[in-house]
């Protein structure tokens, strides 16, 4: 069984790995595009940007950066953006003030216009659809604001008490006609029907009897089917 292979230094007698490492040395030289002689630096045409996708750094010639790609890149988007060292944008620019395109939205110092056409557009159609501007604001002594007989107003009327809009006071006055109790008929203990006087509304006692008519026939049943009653006690033993 062999030893170990050791690294020999005599160049008449190279080891095999001597022989291997020389082998993919002079392979990694030919892949490699600088040597001795084209040593890669800042100053080397491939560390430059000179137009090919190599070089990227600064060209003091011509002030260039970047490779093929990027100064194409950089063109296009330069190309689209709008502004530039000639037309900066601020506050000033066309494309920030409000002039009826879709760019500029600040305030018009001409005309006080604020937004987008899009954004004007808008509001005049939401201020069209409201019912209330300066020439009609809204508050507690606008019609609208009042209980008049229409679906807007709901506040009391001063002249005639009329709390709620109409479906306000029709739900009102549907339910008060569905209730049998009110100012001339006002439930109390006195009210008949709050007396058991053989009908399904008063259960207080009037005359020993208690209950309404169900209750008063249910207690009546249940005493017929007990054995035991008055006369008949159940025993306690």
């Amino acid at each position: 069984m062999p030893g170990p292979e050791t690294y020999n230094s005599d160049p008449n007698n190279p080891s095999p790995l001597e022989v291997i490492s020389a082998q993919y040395l002079n392979r990694e030289i030919v892949i490699n595009r600088y040597l001795y002689t084209n040593k890669y630096s800042s100053v080397n045409p491939d560390a430059i940007s000179d137009g090919d996708e190599f070089g990227k750094g600064e060209n003091s010639s011509n002030g260039s950066i970047g490779s093929q790609s990027d100064i194409l890149n950089r063109l296009d988007n330069t190309n689209r953006n709008r502004y530039g060292r000639n037309n900066q944008y601020s506050s000033v620019n066309a494309d920030a003030i409000s002039d009826g395109d879709e760019f500029g939205k600040g305030e018009n110092p001409g005309n006080g216009s604020i937004g987008s056409q899009s954004d004007i557009l808008n509001r005049l159609d939401n201020t069209n659809r409201n019912l209330y501007g300066q020439g009609n604001q809204y508050s507690s002594t606008n019609r609208d604001a009042i209980s008049d007989g229409d679906e807007f107003g709901k506040g009391e009327n001063p002249n005639n008490g009329s709390i709620g809009s109409q479906s306000d006071i029709l739900n009102r006055i549907d339910n008060t006609n569905r209730n049998l109790y009110g100012a001339t008929n006002q439930y109390s203990s006195t009210n008949r029907d709050a007396l058991s006087d053989g009908d399904e509304f008063g259960k207080g006692e009037l005359n020993g009897s208690v209950g309404s008519q169900s209750d008063i026939q249910n207690r009546i049943s249940s005493i017929n089917r007990n054995t035991y009653g008055q006369t008949h006690t159940y025993p306690d033993f």
